[in-house]
């Protein structure tokens, strides 16, 4: 799949490449994320699922949070 493209429409410049595989989640957002366990980063950077936007924000969320501590931690130590 790497390389490939498809046909490029009227009008278009840029060439399309295929959609990647995508599973249709029936049901909460929470358990779209949650759907291959608590790999929250499958969801979010693979986008296996239409809750792959929410899983990013999460992602993002746990990040600024673990980066937060770190700093305060770091903030006590060395003050």
């Amino acid at each position: 799949m790497v390389g490939e493209t498809l046909p490029l429409r009227d009008g278009e410049r840029i060439p399309r490449r295929p959609l990647p595989e995508f599973e249709e989640f029936e049901g909460e957002p929470i358990a779209g994320i949650l759907a291959h366990g608590w790999r929250v980063w499958r969801v979010a950077l693979d986008d296996t699922n239409q809750y792959g936007p929410h899983a990013m924000v999460l992602l993002l969320l746990m990040m600024a949070t673990l980066t937060g501590a770190v700093l305060r931690m770091m903030w006590y130590l060395f003050a």
